[in-house]
Parts: structure tokens; C-alpha cells; sequence
């Protein structure tokens, strides 16, 4: 199986890279439009700023490349995001996958939300055997709101979006290759699709 790990200067390639090893899993890490197409599978990481992100996305060409694919691909935190139609963050135009706007939590929110918390309402394959209210780890500033596509919640004082789906493209706004058990137990769950 061809996993290919999407290289666009952003993120958190190398930690993605090691959680997919220790499933046994060799991944390729590739900016080629040709490597990514033929994949079995892919993941668009992401740290950082959507409008850097998408700069960089376009640059490459791998704007066009990413929404046209039709095997499953993963975004994890700003590689979900980036699959959304809009960022507040600088006012972003996104890939539009997923047709819904990134907000940033505003009111008495202490931003970015950082640390572990719970995702629950978990629908379909990418949750397999994990349990209702397993811990993952989140760090970010935008969200995504509740929704039609949304297979995952969690609440920071609102409920949103911990994960999206829609056709063959899933987003989550956490990072499973930091969250331990459950966190791979999802990677495995993608990768077995």
C-alpha cells in the first residue's frame, strides 16, 4: 500500500511520518503531483497559517491536485481546514471540499486551544473501535462549527467539528499522531479504508 504524506512547507510532517512507521507503515513524503495521484492513500498535515498553507498549496499546484483526488485522503488541523471553503485566518479562500467556513474562537476563549479533550458522536469507519469520549490532542485557534459532514464533536464552552467527512475526504481538527493509543487507532482505521 502507497501512503503518501503531502509535502507543502507546512506542518507536522515529521511526527505523521514516525506515528504511520510505528504502524508498520512507510509512508512517502512528496510534493510530486504524480506520486500523490497514484497513492492508495493520503494525509495533508498541517501547523501553521492557512494563508501560508495555501500559498504554498498553489505554488506547488497542489490545489488542484488534492481536490480532484478520488482515493481517501486525510487532513489533519490545518490540513482540515485547508479542505474547507474559507478561513477567517487573513481572510483565506480554501480548497472547498468541504463547504463550510473556519471561524476563529472569539468571546472569553483563551486561544489557541491547546491540550487534550474528548471527541464523542462518532460516526463511521475512521472510528472503529475506539470508544465514545477517547481523549485526543488539539492545538489550534480556528474551528470548524457543527454541520452536516460532521462525524465527531467536541466542545471548547461550544460544541464543533472534531472530524469531517464527505465522499472520500475525512478531516480531523486534532492530531492523532500525537494522541497516543487512540490517536493510532484512527491512523490504522485510514489506513485500513
Amino acid at each position: 500500500m502507497k501512503i503518501v504524506i503531502v509535502d507543502y512547507n507546512v506542518g507536522n510532517i515529521n511526527s505523521v511520518f514516525f506515528a504511520l512507521q510505528r504502524l508498520g507503515v512507510n509512508a512517502i513524503v512528496s510534493d510530486d503531483a504524480s506520486v500523490i495521484t497514484s497513492a492508495d492513500k493520503v494525509i495533508l498535515p498541517g501547523v501553521g497559517t492557512a494563508n501560508f498553507a495555501m500559498q504554498s498549496l498553489c505554488k506547488k499546484g497542489l490545489d488542484k491536485v488534492i481536490i480532484n483526488l478520488t482515493k481517501p485522503v486525510l487532513g489533519i488541523c490545518l490540513g482540515m481546514q485547508l479542505l474547507c471553503e474559507h478561513s477567517e485566518e487573513n481572510d483565506t479562500p480554501c480548497l472547498g471540499v468541504f463547504k463550510h467556513k473556519v471561524k476563529r474562537f472569539s468571546g472569553t476563549l483563551k486561544v489557541p486551544q491547546m491540550g487534550w479533550n474528548t471527541i464523542n458522536n462518532l460516526i463511521g469507519p475512521l472510528f472503529e473501535n475506539l470508544d465514545e469520549s477517547a481523549y485526543q490532542y488539539f492545538v489550534h485557534s480556528y474551528y470548524v462549527g457543527l454541520n452536516s459532514q460532521t462525524i465527531a464533536t467536541t466542545n471548547y464552552l461550544i460544541d464543533y467539528s472534531a472530524a469531517l467527512q464527505f465522499e472520500n475526504f475525512y478531516g480531523v481538527q486534532f492530531h492523532p499522531e500525537k494522541s497516543s493509543k487512540p490517536g493510532s487507532l484512527i491512523l490504522k482505521n485510514f489506513i485500513n479504508l
